[in-house]
């Protein structure tokens, strides 16, 4: 498909309840069981439903990508993706980061065991200097909250494959 026909059918499967040719809002939490974990595929929305499930699956065909995942909350988002990590694991990030994110960071994270190093963005020496075999991702958040500066996603992405670290970049969109 191109992309203009991505972006309305990817991820769409007709209800087989009402033929309906796009997937409805389903607003229901719970969903019936024949018996405990013997479902349709889904039980309770906080760990699925079908209209997240064909927005994961319309995310993930726009970025041709396999998989899609959608949160609550960009707060849940960077939770579910440093519990990647393990103890001992190393995370380089911008020095010019959402104070949220700076927070659960140094203080939830970094007690469990996980080291985060702040740097400027703009110098890749500084940036391959932190790297040793604890590191394992770089974080970057683009356009910088609260300062708004633009990070060279391209450049940051080459160091990342470089060193086979998780390359994370936090999108911020102003209004």
């Amino acid at each position: 498909m191109k992309f203009g026909t991505k972006t309305i059918h990817a991820g769409q499967e007709f209800d087989p309840t009402t033929g309906a040719i796009m997937t409805p809002i389903y607003q229901t939490s719970t969903y019936v069981q024949a018996s405990p974990g013997d479902h349709k595929g889904y039980e309770y929305s906080r760990t699925g439903n079908p209209t997240r499930n064909a927005l994961e699956q319309n995310l993930a065909a726009l970025e041709n990508g396999k998989y899609g995942l959608c949160f609550g909350s960009g707060m849940s988002a960077i939770d579910a993706i440093i519990k990647l990590l393990s103890p001992g694991d190393e995370v380089i990030s911008n020095n010019d980061l959402y104070g949220g994110t700076y927070r659960i960071f140094t203080t939830i994270f970094e007690n469990y065991g996980i080291k985060f190093h702040f740097t400027a963005m703009d110098d890749t020496k500084e940036i391959e200097s932190l790297i040793n075999e604890n590191t394992k991702m770089l974080w970057v958040e683009t356009p910088t909250n609260p300062m708004l500066n633009i990070i060279d996603i391209e450049k940051l992405g080459q160091i990342s494959k470089k060193h086979k670290l998780i390359f994370v970049v936090d999108n911020i969109i102003y209004y």
